[in-house]
């Protein structure tokens, strides 16, 4: 497993993530903690939730217990002000059994909390910071405007945003947005929410940029065994690739993050 700085925010993260808010659809307590531990097994570090999906941070949280130090978790608040960026904190830790939080992300496809902002939200994600209950700050969106916005402020440690082979060239731009000002790029809706079905040309298409992570809403183990197997055999990129990708493009409408699905 290789294992990448993700950008300014200096976690160490493996370049496969697991996005944790599908683990209810493992099927119970058990069969979800068996894919937690065997993606970590298998060298994935980075696993990121919701506060919106609280019955995954649980189970995350059970699944991590013993293992806490040698991962990085990312959750997320969509709280309207600061009061209850603290209330969602907290309920965070206490269902996750941490004392912090490595990536703490604003979830929001209409705002961008800013600093002083009447709101309260920055200057209390900005507090827990501060106080080394939070390792970075990150922003989590599907709309181009506020993503740019977040990128340019120099308030975002990283970035989430919808990003596969089917993104516009805006999205891309946008990637390389990131990279210019060294602000981690989290690639969600890998797959476009389940409109690209090739698994080596979606891995192969993202591995090509080295300041993007991908996260993988696995639900099971083969799913699991799938992307990490394209981990250890990445697919060559040559004209051969580029020709399948570009068949790809032609025969699907390139996908908006506004209408790319949740996945």
């Amino acid at each position: 497993m290789e294992y990448v700085r993700l950008g300014r925010a200096n976690l160490m993260i493996s370049r496969v993530a697991m996005g944790a808010m599908n683990l209810t659809a493992a099927g119970d307590d058990e069969k979800a903690a068996q894919l937690v531990r065997s993606a970590y097994e298998q060298g994935i570090n980075f696993f990121d939730t919701s506060r919106t999906t609280p019955e995954c941070e649980k189970l995350l949280g059970d699944a991590i217990g013993d293992i806490r130090n040698n991962v990085m978790v990312a959750t997320k608040t969509s709280a309207q002000s600061g009061t209850e960026v603290f209330s969602d904190f907290e309920a965070s830790l206490n269902i996750m059994h941490t004392d912090s939080i490595d990536l703490y992300q604003y979830e929001s496809d209409s705002f961008m909390p800013d600093l002083n902002g009447r709101d309260g939200v920055y200057n209390a994600l900005k507090q827990l910071k501060e106080s080394g209950k939070i390792k970075a700050i990150g922003i989590a969106t599907q709309d181009l405007d506020v993503a740019e916005r977040a990128v340019l402020s120099g308030l975002y440690d990283t970035l989430q945003f919808p990003f596969s082979m089917l993104s516009s060239d805006e999205t891309r731009q946008l990637v390389m947005l990131c990279d210019q000002n060294d602000v981690g790029f989290i690639a969600m809706q890998p797959l476009c929410g389940g409109i690209v079905s090739n698994i080596p040309l979606a891995y192969g298409f993202l591995h090509q940029y080295e300041n993007v992570i991908p996260i993988w809403g696995v639900e099971n183990q083969d799913e699991l065994d799938q992307i990490l197997y394209f981990n250890d055999h990445p697919p060559v990129i040559d004209d051969n690739f580029h020709k399948d990708v570009e068949k790809i493009l032609v025969s699907e409408e390139k996908v908006s993050p506004e209408t790319a699905s949740s996945k």
